[in-house]
C-alpha cells in the first residue's frame, strides 16, 4: 500500500496545510480517509479531482468532511460530469449531515453524488482492502480505521483519546497514523484528543512498526515538543507529516 498526506492539520487550517485527509492506494484502488476542510486544495497538486475510488470518514466534525460538500461541484457539475455517485462510508446521519451543510433542501440529498453505506465497528472490503472499523473515545460517533492489504496493516486514530479499541486497531500495524493534538503537561479534557506521549504509549504498546503523528493544531501547540514527547514513549521511527509526504507500508 502507499498513503499519499493531503491535509493533516488539527481542527482547523494551517498556514501549511488544510485538514485531515489521507489517500490509501493499492492495486490501482484508491480510498480517501477522511475529506477535511481546505484538503481538496493538496489532492488537486499531489493526486487529482477525481484520484480516488472510495471515501471513509471518520466523524463529522468539520475538519474531517467538509471538503465532501464541496466536491459536490466537482463531480455534479463539472463540464464533463455530472460523474456517477462514489462510496461513501460514514457514521450514522452521514448522509444528512453532508446535505444540510452543502445547501438548502432542494439541492437533494445528494445522492447523485455519494453511494452511502452506514459504518458499525465491523470488517469489510473496499476494493481489494480489507477495513476493519472500530469506535473510539470522542464526543461524536468516530472510527479509528485499520487497512489491510497483501499481509501489510496501516492503522488510522482519526481523533480519539486512549482507548482500547485504537490499541486493538494498531496492533503490529507496519504503519501507525495517529493523531496527537493536545501537549504533554497541559490540563487536557478527557476522551477528546491524544498528546505525543500518548500517541507514542499506545504505538509500544501496539507493537507498531513506524509511528506517523498527524492533526497538531498549528496555531497553538508545538511540533518540536510533540515529537520529542513521541519519542520519548516509541522507540520506533516517528515523524510528524505534512502535505504531499507519501509513505510505502
Amino acid at each position: 500500500m502507499r498513503l499519499t498526506v493531503l491535509g493533516c492539520a488539527g481542527s482547523f487550517p494551517g498556514p501549511e496545510s488544510g485538514c485531515s485527509a489521507y489517500l490509501v492506494e493499492a492495486d490501482g484502488f484508491r480510498l480517501l480517509l477522511d475529506f477535511g476542510a481546505g484538503s481538496i486544495s493538496a489532492m488537486q497538486r499531489y493526486a487529482s479531482l477525481h484520484g480516488f475510488d472510495a471515501i471513509l470518514l471518520s466523524h463529522l466534525h468539520c475538519d474531517h468532511i467538509f471538503d465532501a460538500c464541496h466536491y459536490v461541484v466537482v463531480r455534479r457539475y463539472a463540464p464533463d460530469g455530472p460523474f456517477p455517485p462514489v462510496p461513501l462510508y460514514g457514521p450514522s446521519g452521514t448522509q444528512q449531515r453532508l446535505a444540510g451543510a452543502y445547501g438548502l433542501p432542494d439541492e437533494g440529498p445528494l445522492d447523485d453524488v455519494y453511494d452511502f453505506h452506514t459504518l458499525r465497528p465491523e470488517t469489510f472490503e473496499i476494493g481489494p482492502l480489507q477495513v476493519t472499523v472500530d469506535r473510539v473515545n470522542h464526543p461524536v460517533e468516530t472510527f479509528a480505521v485499520r487497512v489491510e492489504h497483501g499481509g501489510r496493516v496501516l492503522a488510522y486514530s482519526a481523533d480519539t483519546g486512549m482507548c482500547d479499541a485504537l490499541l486493538r486497531l494498531a496492533q503490529d500495524a507496519d504503519l501507525f497514523l495517529c493523531e496527537a493534538s493536545f501537549l504533554d503537561g497541559e490540563p487536557n479534557p478527557p476522551d477528546l484528543h491524544l498528546t505525543g506521549r500518548e500517541a507514542g504509549q499506545v504505538a509500544t504498546k501496539a507493537g507498531a512498526a513506524r509511528l506517523l503523528l498527524t492533526h497538531l493544531v498549528s496555531a497553538w501547540g508545538s511540533e518540536a515538543a510533540t515529537y520529542e514527547a513521541a519519542t520519548s514513549a516509541f522507540a520506533g521511527p516517528v515523524a510528524v507529516v505534512r502535505p504531499g509526504d507519501q509513505y510505502e507500508v
